[in-house]
């Protein structure tokens, strides 16, 4: 087992998330592992909790990728750059199926320890899946941060 970061999180993304394996969170999520920033407010501890995480995520959305953008190593953490594409075909986010293709960005953060993930934080455009499942409006105008005076 790999204990360099970046190797870890991008077995992290392609076995977990886009190819479903439960197994690998018990080998790389640590037994006491946190994870901050799923979209609950609570943080989860353990593969336990974690895979409840992922089954409710992928029974929502089960064709999900997360492809990887850029990833950045400093020393034990890990910091990758994200983008979460699937269809919104399951009611596993709280909300009906609507059918409707998602792209959401993300930030992801790790902290590993001996081959494993010991803390994780997430930070996910949770506004911009509400607004692409119609789950909130789109202001007419909520581009005007962006335009000049």
């Amino acid at each position: 087992m790999s204990t360099d970061p970046h190797t870890i999180i991008h077995r992290w993304f392609d076995e977990v998330w886009n190819q479903g394996r439960e197994e690998t969170v018990d080998e790389l999520l640590a037994p006491k592992a946190i994870v901050h920033g799923l979209g609950e407010g609570n943080d989860v501890v353990g593969p336990d909790a974690f895979k409840i995480f992922v089954r409710n995520m992928r029974s929502a959305l089960p064709d999900l990728v997360i492809r990887i953008e850029d990833t950045i190593v400093d020393g034990g953490k890990a910091v990758a750059r994200v983008v979460l594409e699937a269809t919104h075909l399951g009611d596993g986010l709280g909300l009906p199926k609507t059918g409707r293709h998602v792209s959401v960005a993300g930030i992801v953060i790790v902290q590993t320890a001996n081959g494993q993930i010991v803390e994780g934080w997430n930070c996910w455009d949770q506004l911009g899946l509400l607004r692409q499942l119609g789950a909130m409006a789109t202001q007419e105008g909520s581009d005007r941060f962006l335009s000049s005076p």
